[in-house]
């Protein structure tokens, strides 16, 4: 009860002077938005601070950092610079021609301790977006009925704003610290190349080392105008990928052959587009289940319930895969056939086929072992499985009694009107893996309130994001930092 207390004096310190340093206009009281929570507790607000991030992200989503090739290096000059007129020291990391990091640190004293150390991590590159199925412009940040449009909103570009305004917003209040907190914007998260946070780590890591970090990779999940629970990322799912060759005679396509390689390959990738690897649960996802369970109706809670049982177990575990891609994908290893290679010209028969199988899999699985599963699966001598280079590597989970998980907890639950906060594994892969192989206690949580139509647009067609979402999310991030970083 001490402890609380103590918590709360110095959050109410830290809103009541962010708010003391805003223009009287700003220090209003925001509209929650639909769905939205308002915290009827909360001394001050983060909304002048949160109209100054909207700006920052749409100028961050006109810089297109496509990867390939990212030039994530304009963005890090951009970031740099709103980090200057703060009078925030920072320094550009470069890690590969045109493709730059950029960090900075609020000191808690003149000898940092990096095993207390707190990171705020976010990535400035994006995935390729198709304009001609966008109804805007993809690098426009077009505003419309609420929402901001643009790639890179909801990933990552949307946590990389909030960050810098948590962060921002944490130096202008002039607190004292118990812990550095450190600003690090990543590059090459989307492709893992040249210029990959494990790379970054090779070269910098004394520059943001660290204890505790928290990134993308849970979410705020909205249903029916309201949140249901709020899932923190601890762990993640490993990616990699495998190349599916066929080779077969090349030749005039007026004579057919019945090694055509094209003909063997769809052939493979049709029977791997079938295969549902088996069930595997993990501790994380057993808590996510169980924690899940009294939020949902009474027939899928039923079985979420069962998951673990001798009896039903199978069972409950079909009927939770048909029910949600993300419940399936969470179960066990996935496979999804990406991109197919072919072919010179109509009129040739081509020599050889190929597909990319994207995969993920669960912490503790191995990839050897699915190329053996699918081997078998596909039964072809003219089919050879080769598995790309680079692929990730499984981390241990993140502790759920860290002192900065039950912060998280407690901050995010309040903030949103008492929803459950969840354990939760990813199935995308983050550069959190690569934080917790070095010892960090790593979180993702992407602090803004968000619908599965929201979510599905991520890495998809027209990707928004609701400002006032957007806006609740850095008052929420602005209060975890401050609640775990600042003197109690």
């Amino acid at each position: 009860m001490i402890w609380y207390r103590m918590v709360r004096v110095s959050a109410v310190a830290f809103t009541a002077l962010l708010a003391a340093c805003l223009p009287v206009a700003a220090q209003v009281a925001p509209s929650a938005g639909p769905g939205i929570p308002a915290n009827p507790t909360r001394q001050g607000d983060t909304t002048g601070i949160s109209k100054e991030a909207e700006i920052w992200l749409a100028d961050l989503i006109k810089i297109n950092t496509t990867n390939p090739p990212g030039n994530e290096q304009a963005t890090a000059k951009y970031v740099a610079g709103v980090l200057e007129k703060e009078g925030i020291t920072s320094e550009i990391l470069e890690i590969a021609p045109g493709r730059s990091a950029v960090v900075a640190r609020l000191r808690s004293a003149a000898m940092a301790d990096p095993s207390k150390s707190l990171l705020l991590v976010a990535h400035m590159d994006v995935v390729a977006a198709d304009k001609s199925r966008w109804t805007v412009d993809p690098f426009g940040a077009v505003i419309k009925d609420g929402y901001m449009y643009g790639r890179g909103t909801i990933d990552d570009k949307g946590m990389l704003a909030a960050n810098l305004a948590a962060f921002i917003a944490l130096k202008r209040a002039n607190l004292h610290l118990t812990r550095d907190v450190i600003f690090l914007a990543t590059a090459d998260e989307e492709n893992g190349g040249e210029a990959n946070i494990k790379i970054l780590i090779a070269k910098y890591w004394d520059k943001f080392a660290a204890g505790f970090s928290i990134n993308e990779g849970g979410n705020v999940f909205m249903k029916n105008g309201k949140v249901m629970y709020v899932g923190v990322q601890a762990s993640e799912k490993v990616a990699a990928n495998i190349d599916v060759v066929a080779r077969g005679t090349a030749g005039h396509a007026s004579q057919p052959t019945k090694d055509n390689a094209v003909v063997h390959l769809a052939t493979a990738v049709s029977k791997i587009g079938g295969y549902s690897a088996p069930v595997h649960l993990t501790s994380i996802v057993r808590r996510y289940f169980e924690g899940l369970a009294p939020l949902e109706d009474d027939e899928i809670g039923k079985w979420m319930r069962s998951l673990d049982t001798a009896d039903r177990g199978e069972h409950a575990q079909k009927v939770l895969s048909g029910a949600s891609p993300l419940w399936n994908a969470m179960l066990r290893d996935t496979i999804a056939p990406t991109m197919l290679t072919a072919g010179v010209a109509n009129n040739v028969i081509p020599g050889e086929a190929r597909a990319n199988l994207n995969v993920r899999m669960l912490p503790g699985d191995t990839i050897e072992t699915i190329v053996a599963e699918l081997a078998k699966l596909v039964d072809d001598p003219q089919v050879k499985l080769e598995v790309k280079p680079n692929g990730g590597l499984a981390a241990p989970p993140s502790s759920l009694e860290s002192d900065f998980y039950a912060v998280i907890s407690k901050v995010a639950s309040q903030e949103f009107a008492g929803a459950p906060v969840l354990p939760f594994q990813s199935t995308w892969a983050t550069d959190s893996s690569q934080l917790r192989l070095h010892n960090v206690q790593a979180y993702g949580l992407v602090p803004f309130p968000l619908t599965d139509e929201d979510l599905k647009r991520m890495h998809g067609d027209d990707e928004r994001i609701p400002l006032a979402a957007f806006d609740k999310g850095i008052d929420v991030l602005a209060r975890i930092v401050a609640e775990f970083a600042v003197t109690r």
